[in-house]
């Protein structure tokens, strides 16, 4: 790992902080820099880029060139995908499920991984891995937040962010559970809105998501890492 990369512990206080999660699907890498300043301008410094595209490593690369986003790498199924992933400047991993070998090759790495999970046998086998917090996925088809209430009673420890079917309208709920982290959500960066080049709306409902979250907002500490200057 790098002196520049950031820590577990950073990734995690970042995502804990702004409580919003941006979903991004890049089909071309061309808007990538856009996107991260349209992001940044509405005072949302991270995203999670999805794997599942050909363009998703450039897309990774141009966004996380700016020191101030935080960017991971989301659909994350193989653990070659990890160490590809980490070398395109993806600081943090996200999978769709709970697989062994890629949250072993993430650990190894030092890059912080929150595998999906939707069963109590998901969890524990997280918890096994050493994990605290994970994903919730796919969210509003898995049960939603009665779904997250019933197995934060057994897991009381374990922290989750929900992702699935997530819209501006219903994060405010979820939020407001303490066993939620965090929200993942595509909303302010639907694919058509990028393709269509509409990054001030980006960044209008970037703000708005941020502004009806208590105690978040460009007051907030930049995601940048220690060996950086703010």
């Amino acid at each position: 790992m790098s002196e520049e990369s950031f820590g577990v512990e950073i990734v995690e206080a970042v995502i804990a902080q702004y409580r919003v999660l941006p979903v991004v699907v890049l089909d071309d890498a061309g808007p990538a820099a856009n996107l991260a300043a349209a992001l940044l301008n509405g005072g949302l410094p991270l995203a999670e880029v999805t794997f599942r595209t050909d363009a998703a490593e450039a897309a990774i690369q141009q966004m996380s060139a700016d020191p101030r986003l935080l960017v991971g790498a989301g659909t994350i199924i193989r653990p070659d995908q990890v160490d590809r992933a980490v070398a395109a400047g993806a600081r943090f991993i996200v999978s769709p499920g709970f697989s062994p070998k890629v949250v072993r090759r993430a650990q190894q790495l030092g890059v912080p991984v929150f595998p999906g999970v939707s069963t109590p046998t998901e969890i524990m086998a997280a918890i096994d891995a050493g994990l605290e917090t994970v994903k919730f996925f796919p969210a509003e088809s898995s049960g939603g937040l009665g779904a997250i209430k019933a197995l934060s009673g057994p897991f009381p420890r374990l922290r989750f962010i929900p992702t699935g079917g997530i819209t501006e309208a219903s994060m405010g709920s979820y939020l407001s559970h303490p066993a939620v982290t965090a929200v993942g959500g595509s909303w302010m960066v639907a694919p058509a809105l990028i393709r269509q080049n509409r990054f001030d709306e980006v960044s209008r409902l970037a703000a708005r998501a941020v502004a009806e979250l208590p105690g978040v907002g460009r007051d907030a500490a930049p995601a940048t890492s220690s060996k950086e200057t703010p």
